[in-house]
């Protein structure tokens, strides 16, 4: 099965089949059915493709009701590092981050729920990252937590020093004095 639970109930890691022969690749990089038989029921409605060099961090983003979005993220040129918090206050999980890898060599892709802020750090020279939202983005609904609050101690495992970070999010607040999803 190409679905793998994370700690965290409902971010789920997707690992397509890739079919490879002379020519390259193929693969399927989401199926409503099978998606749909894995319990991922997303309805999505925007796509949305990134291209960054090495050290940039984007995030930690999220949107509020009523419009919070589930994403699903891949690599279609490089490396990242991609961070999830967990929002969602009744779940055991609250407060605390994941981060796993993500390339275009195993094509692993990572389905976050609502309820997550997310975010990403370009570990290769130059990344493009495509992600899939299952509601459409609303400048007044977005809100973030800063990439470097200590009580997340998130472990980028990159040096601070070569981080390129966007002034927006350099200002976004402290965990705790974020907007509630």
């Amino acid at each position: 099965m190409p679905f793998h639970d994370t700690p965290f109930k409902d971010l789920t890691i997707f690992e397509p089949t890739l079919l490879k022969d002379e020519r390259g690749y193929f693969f399927e990089s989401f199926n409503q059915r099978e998606f749909e038989a894995a319990g991922i029921h997303a309805a999505f409605v925007q796509d949305n493709q990134v291209f960054s060099t090495i050290g940039v961090l984007r995030g930690l983003h999220y949107q509020v009701f009523p419009f919070a979005q589930a994403k699903l993220i891949r690599v279609v040129q490089g490396r990242i590092l991609d961070v999830v918090v967990d929002l969602r206050e009744e779940k055991p999980t609250y407060g605390q981050y994941y981060s796993v890898e993500l390339d275009d060599q195993a094509h692993r892709q990572l389905f976050v729920p609502r309820g997550f802020a997310h975010g990403y750090l370009v570990l290769s020279e130059t990344a493009l990252v495509a992600y899939k939202c299952d509601n459409f983005y609303s400048p007044k609904h977005e809100s973030g937590i800063r990439f470097d609050d200590p009580t997340l101690a998130i472990d980028w495992n990159f040096d601070s020093d070569r981080l390129i970070v966007s002034e927006k999010d350099r200002s976004q607040p402290l965990f705790g004095k974020h907007l509630q999803i």
